[in-house]
Formats: C-alpha cells, sequence, structure tokens
C-alpha cells in the first residue's frame, strides 16, 4: 500500500489539527503548516508532527515551503488548506466595509488555496495522483452568520475554485473537492461568535441542526476520506458536515 505524503494547513485551528491526526491514523506522512511562531510550534509539538510555517498569502513563501517538504519528506500528493478565518473582525455594515480588512480575508480564505495548488500540483500531475481538499464553509452556500461581507463572498469563491480545478486536474488524477462545515467550536474566533449569540441565539442556532447539537473538530475530519485511493471518482464536490443544516 503506498504511503502517501499529506500536507495540511491551517493546524493551529482545531479542524486542521483534527484533520492532521486523521489522516495520519490513515497512514499518511503528514507535514503541517501555519503562520511561523509559537501557535504552529505548540500545534506542532501536541500533534507529534514536522512543521513547516508559511504566509499562504504569499506564493513565493508555497514554493520556498514546498521545495523544503520535498528536500525533508518527498513531494506532497494529499494537500487539505484548512487555513483562514475571518481574521480577527465582526460584522459591519455595508457603508463601512474597509477595502484592506476585505482582501485579507480574501487571501486568507482564497488566494492560499490558488497558490497552494500552483505550488503541489507539478509533482501531482507527474505522478499522476493527487488530492486536493480545500475547507470553504456553510458560508460558501449561503449567507454568514458572521455578518462578515468578505468572509461570505470569499467562501462562495473558494467553493468556485475548487469546482474549477477539478475541472482542469480531473483528467490527471487528481480529484479536488471542498468540505463544508457548519458552525463548530473550533477557535476563538468561533468560540468568540457563540458567545455573542447569547442564550436565545444559540438556542436557535442549534434548533436549525437537525441533529441539535454543535459538531466537534472530529466530526469535520471524518470527511478525509476525499483523499482516500477509493474517493477516485469523487471531484467537484462540496460536502456539507453540518449535522443536517443544509
Amino acid at each position: 500500500m503506498t504511503r502517501h505524503i499529506a500536507l495540511v494547513t491551517g493546524v493551529v485551528g482545531g479542524i486542521g489539527a483534527a484533520i492532521a491526526k486523521r489522516l495520519c491514523q490513515d497512514r499518511a506522512r503528514v507535514i503541517v503548516s501555519d503562520l511561523p511562531g509559537a501557535a504552529l510550534d505548540d500545534a506542532a509539538n501536541r500533534l507529534g508532527l514536522p512543521a513547516i510555517g508559511a504566509d499562504l498569502g504569499d506564493p513565493r513563501a508555497m514554493t520556498s515551503m514546498r521545495d523544503r517538504i520535498i528536500s525533508a519528506h518527498g513531494a506532497p500528493d494529499i494537500l487539505v488548506n484548512a487555513a483562514g478565518g475571518v481574521r480577527n473582525q465582526v460584522g459591519t455594515p455595508l457603508e463601512k466595509v474597509v477595502p484592506e480588512e476585505w482582501h485579507s480575508i480574501f487571501a486568507a480564505n482564497v488566494d492560499a488555496s490558488l497558490y497552494l495548488a500552483q505550488a503541489v500540483v507539478p509533482a501531482m500531475r507527474a505522478s499522476g495522483w493527487g488530492r486536493i481538499v480545500t475547507i470553504s464553509s456553510g458560508t460558501g452556500l449561503r449567507p454568514s452568520l458572521t455578518g462578515i461581507h468578505a468572509y461570505t463572498a470569499s467562501k462562495h469563491a473558494l467553493v468556485g475554485l475548487t469546482k474549477q480545478l477539478s475541472l482542469e486536474l480531473g483528467q490527471h488524477g487528481i480529484t479536488v473537492n471542498s468540505i463544508a462545515p457548519g458552525f463548530v467550536l473550533s477557535n476563538p474566533a468561533t468560540q468568540r461568535q457563540w458567545e455573542a449569540y447569547g442564550p436565545y441565539g444559540q438556542a436557535e442556532l442549534i434548533r436549525r441542526i437537525h441533529t441539535r447539537k454543535l459538531g466537534t473538530p472530529e466530526d469535520i475530519a471524518a470527511a478525509a476520506f476525499l483523499t482516500s485511493e477509493e474517493a477516485g471518482w469523487i471531484s467537484g464536490q462540496i460536502l456539507s458536515v453540518d449535522g443536517g443544516v443544509s
């Protein structure tokens, strides 16, 4: 059985870390990444996995990270990009949307996935096998409870990028899919959002979930089967993992 090499980004957050653990259980050799710093070092130590820090919004940093991974571990044939988020922003009225804040969220949620794909796809194409999974959101399919215009728009854009990459790369044995999580308490930002809803808002959110409970990062990681050998005819799909909200 081929032991695949997986790059998982965004491991400082709970979802990325859970996916990295799941891929290890599936016997992949996993390398993790996030912004350089103590948070990544701590996450990598907890996971017991090698880490390479990089600014995913910088295409040159992606090329450098890829080369370092190939030199130390071999070329990744699995990519799961769990990096992204709201960049500490909150919902604002349309008139107060600031261009710099708009673009910073697009850089985190869309640009990074493009640059990562550009970095790892050549080796996947050469080998005739690859799995790319983006982490979009229920927000990529409908309006966002965050009220952040850029977050909603960027996740919709990520869904479109996922489908376009699938069309382009499928003929080379590379599948491209996206996991669209529902509301999961996976990092400080989602914890703050949850607390901001208050008791009534929290009850209303849970009422809309068919299973009547919030998900966990491990629930999202279960969808990592999209990286498996068996998932070779699943591509261009947006898998909602949200307890039935969709």
